[in-house]
C-alpha cells in the first residue's frame, strides 16, 4: 500500500491538477485531497507555442516542472502533509505531440527535476513504452476507471466519458478484462477553447452560454464529422489538433460555439458503435461537465443516463490526477498500465520511468 500525489496537465492548457492517493496499484483505497492551480495566461500561451513540437525547449520544460514543484508544494502546504509521507508523484508532465503512427508521444517534463525539486521520488514517462511497443499511448486513465467502478460496485455496461481537451471514453462492461475498452472519441473542449479565444479572446464557452445563444450549422458539423476517424475501430488515439476547423471561417462567433460542441457531443455518440452493448449509464468528468449545454446535448442524444461523476461521489476535477498517482503505484510495482483493448498493446504492458530524489 503506498501513498501517491498524482499530477494532470491536461490538454485543454487550463493547468494543473494535483490529487493524493492511498493505493495497492489494484484498489482505490483512499482518496486525499486535491488542488487545481491555472497557468498564468503569459505561460499558458508560452505552453501552447510549444504544442507539436517534438523537442520542446528546455527552458519551458524547466519552467513547467517548476510549476509543477510549485503546485506540489502547496498541495501539501495546504493539508499540514509532510513530504515523507508520500510514497511517489506520479508526473504526467504535459502532451506536447503524440504521433503513435510513428510510435511518438512528447509529454514534456523533468522527472528527475521534479525529485530534486520535492524531494519525493517520482514516476514519469508514463506513455512512452506503449507506444515504442505499438500502442496508442492513450488513454491511460481506463484502468483507474475500472478500479472506482469496480470498487463500489456500480452496473455495468457503463461508460466513463472524459470531456478534457480532447474525449475519451471507458467503457466497461462484464467480469472479463476483455470487456474493458477504451479509446479518444474526438475533439472535447479544445476546439471550441481555441474558437472562443480567437473571437472572443475569452479561455471558454463559460458554462456553455455562447453556445446555447447560437445556432448549429449542420452543412459544416457534416464537414466535420466526415472523418475516417469515427468509424476506425479502436484502439485509437488523438493529438489535440488532429482536427482541421478550416471547414468554421465565416461561421458567426455564437453559431461557431454552437457547432463545435455539437461537433464534440456526435463524435461522443458516434463512439457507441464500438461497444459490445450499449452503455447503461454515461458518467462524465473532466472540465466538460461544467458546461451545461455540452451535458445537455449529450442527454439529448445518448439514450441513456448522463450525470457528472459527483452523482457517484466522485471529483471530476481530480480523476486524472488521481489516475497518475494511481498508475505510479502501479509502475513501481511493474504492473501493467495499458491493456490490448485500451491502447492496443501486444499484451498487458508496464511503463514508467522512476527518478529517485536521492540519486
Amino acid at each position: 500500500m503506498k501513498t501517491a500525489l498524482g499530477l494532470m496537465s491536461g490538454t485543454s492548457l487550463d493547468g494543473i491538477d494535483a490529487a493524493v492517493i492511498v493505493s495497492d496499484g489494484k484498489q482505490m483505497l483512499q482518496m486525499g485531497p486535491g488542488i487545481s492551480i491555472a497557468y498564468e495566461p503569459v505561460f499558458r500561451d508560452t505552453l501552447r507555442a510549444c504544442l507539436g513540437n517534438e523537442t520542446p525547449p528546455a527552458d519551458v520544460e524547466r519552467e513547467l516542472t517548476e510549476y509543477h514543484a510549485g503546485v506540489v508544494e502547496k498541495l501539501l502546504g495546504d493539508n499540514g502533509i509532510d513530504k515523507s509521507d508520500i510514497d511517489l508523484i506520479g508526473f504526467h508532465g504535459h502532451t506536447v505531440a503524440h504521433r503513435p503512427d510513428k510510435r511518438l508521444t512528447v509529454q514534456m517534463g523533468d522527472g528527475a527535476l521534479l525529485a530534486e525539486l520535492t524531494g519525493i521520488d517520482v514516476v514519469a514517462d508514463f506513455r512512452s513504452n506503449d507506444v515504442a511497443n505499438g500502442g496508442e499511448g492513450a488513454p491511460f486513465a481506463p484502468l483507474y476507471h475500472e478500479a472506482l467502478v469496480r470498487g463500489q460496485g456500480l452496473d455495468v455496461p457503463l461508460a466513463v466519458l472524459n470531456l478534457g481537451g480532447v474525449s475519451n471514453v471507458t467503457y466497461i462492461g462484464g467480469p472479463l478484462k476483455a470487456q474493458l475498452i477504451a479509446f479518444d472519441c474526438g475533439p472535447g473542449n479544445a476546439l471550441i477553447d481555441d474558437w472562443m479565444a480567437e473571437h472572443t479572446g475569452l479561455a471558454m464557452d463559460e458554462g456553455g452560454a455562447l453556445a446555447r445563444d447560437g445556432n448549429v450549422d449542420e452543412v459544416r458539423l457534416a464537414a466535420l464529422l466526415d472523418n475516417d476517424y469515427f468509424q476506425a475501430t479502436p484502439p485509437k488515439s488523438l493529438d489535440r489538433d488532429d482536427f482541421d476547423v478550416t471547414v468554421m471561417e465565416g461561421c458567426s462567433t455564437a453559431d461557431g460555439a454552437a457547432t463545435l460542441s455539437r461537433f464534440t457531443v456526435a463524435a461522443v455518440a458516434l463512439a457507441r458503435q464500438h461497444f459490445p452493448n450499449p452503455a447503461r449509464r454515461w458518467l462524465v468528468t473532466g472540465g466538460g461537465r461544467h458546461n451545461g449545454t455540452l451535458m445537455a446535448m449529450l442527454a439529448d442524444i445518448l439514450e441513456a443516463p448522463v450525470d457528472a461523476v459527483e452523482a457517484v461521489g466522485w471529483d471530476g476535477d481530480m480523476i486524472e490526477a488521481q489516475a497518475f498517482g494511481f498508475l505510479a503505484v502501479r509502475s513501481s510495482m511493474g504492473l501493467p498500465l495499458s491493456l490490448p483493448t485500451t491502447t492496443g498493446v501486444p499484451e498487458p504492458l508496464t511503463g514508467g520511468k522512476l527518478f529517485n530524489w536521492r540519486a
